[in-house]
């Protein structure tokens, strides 16, 4: 593996010496790197991911917005990327750190190098600097803000903009993230999807609200036998109940669930009257509405091997995940059963009440295991 000395410019063949950039975290530590994808200067919650490929799904995924993105596996862009592994319409993460980018991506399939990605985007990353280090900080002393710059390279000023930089907690991310008008949906996963969720035809209507929605959640409703309408997340009960769909899906989505009261004042409204399935944020809107709490984890769960113990059917399931909050289950009221839980820290993964069920992390996988595809079934299922 190629180790970069960040204070000895790095020239790629027939190109200019690669830019200087620096990450500075709101506890004072200062990382300093080399500049890929867009010049420029990047803030948001510096937050890791344990996975060793998808990373073209991570970055289009919605819930990553206001987030800095690092990954854990040290090498990043060696297959390129591709208009067909995207997860929403552009890039979402507000920046990205690596240890070593490869710029010369060897796959079929690859449209672009990962460097021109970002930079078509506008986004700007930082390689080469020590990722383990930054990863054992961030879960000693929990997800940090922080600024990636190319602009400003004193350490001083980054840290300062650093602090002042708005937490997580309390922040509606999903207005910023919704559609702007309902659509309609009807992409299948390709050919490969068949062996995990068998083709039907579409004989029910799902309503799938969306608060920042991974494309592939979509793919997997069709495949079951959903005709799909998506909404904004800002729709309310009526608006959704208007369509008098067999069922109401949840999306996942960004930010903090507690502060987005419109949203569980819709989900409180459509309980009863619909079936109901939510993943991620939408786990965490029917846990709201239905009278639980929750509550910031330290770091999060972010990445493709998340062990989840399945209750009901003893199953373990590997899981990928992507929530720096979750649920309280010493909150949830009587009725509402806990389904699932995580092996790593025994949090709460799944719940299940009449007529409704969620789960904290991502069956449709994208990128990820295939375990719990199940539940698109589940889904269909209760809608009879």
């Amino acid at each position: 593996m190629l180790l970069i000395d960040p204070d000895r410019p790095l020239t790629l063949r027939g190109s200019a010496p690669a830019m200087h950039a620096k990450l500075a975290l709101e506890d004072g530590t200062v990382y300093t790197g080399r500049c890929f994808g867009a010049p420029g200067e990047s803030r948001g919650e510096v937050v890791f991911n344990t996975s060793m490929m998808g990373y073209q799904e991570i970055l289009t995924d919605p819930s990553y917005t206001g987030q800095i993105v690092t990954m854990t596996y040290p090498l990043i862009g060696n297959y390129g990327t591709t208009s067909a592994d995207r997860e929403s319409d552009r890039v979402r993460v507000a920046g990205f750190v690596v240890r070593e980018l490869t710029r010369t991506p060897s796959n079929f399939r690859s449209e672009c190098d990962l460097d021109g990605y970002l930079r078509a985007s506008g986004v700007t990353g930082i390689e080469g600097i020590d990722t383990r280090s930054l990863v054992r900080r961030l879960r000693v002393r929990g997800a940090m803000n922080g600024i990636i710059s190319t602009l400003d390279l004193d350490d001083a000023s980054l840290v300062a903009k650093a602090r002042a930089l708005p937490g997580m907690e309390g922040r509606d991310l999903v207005s910023e993230v919704v559609p702007a008008a309902p659509f309609e949906w009807d992409e299948r996963p390709g050919p490969l999807a068949a062996h995990v969720l068998p083709a039907r035809p579409a004989e029910k209507h799902v309503v799938a609200v969306d608060y920042g929605m991974k494309w592939n959640i979509l793919r997997c409703l069709t495949q079951v036998g959903c005709r799909v309408t998506v909404v904004p997340g800002t729709a309310t009960a009526e608006q959704i109940l208007a369509y008098d769909p067999d069922g109401v899906f949840l999306s996942n989505g960004p930010g903090d669930p507690a502060a987005v009261g419109y949203a569980i004042r819709a989900v409180r409204g459509v309980l009863g009257r619909k079936p109901v399935f939510g993943i991620c944020l939408g786990h965490q809107l029917l846990g709201l509405a239905v009278g639980a709490k929750t509550f910031k984890l330290k770091f999060g769960h972010r990445g493709a091997n998340q062990p989840v113990l399945n209750r009901r059917t003893r199953r373990v399931e590997i899981t990928t995940q992507n929530h720096g909050f979750a649920v309280d289950p010493t909150t949830l009221p009587a009725g509402v059963e806990a389904t699932h839980v995580n092996l790593n820290d025994h949090t709460l993964e799944g719940m299940r009440g009449p007529n409704w069920f969620s789960v904290q992390y991502h069956p449709e996988a994208a990128a990820g295991p295939h375990d719990s595809g199940y539940l698109f079934e589940e889904f269909r299922a209760m809608m009879g």
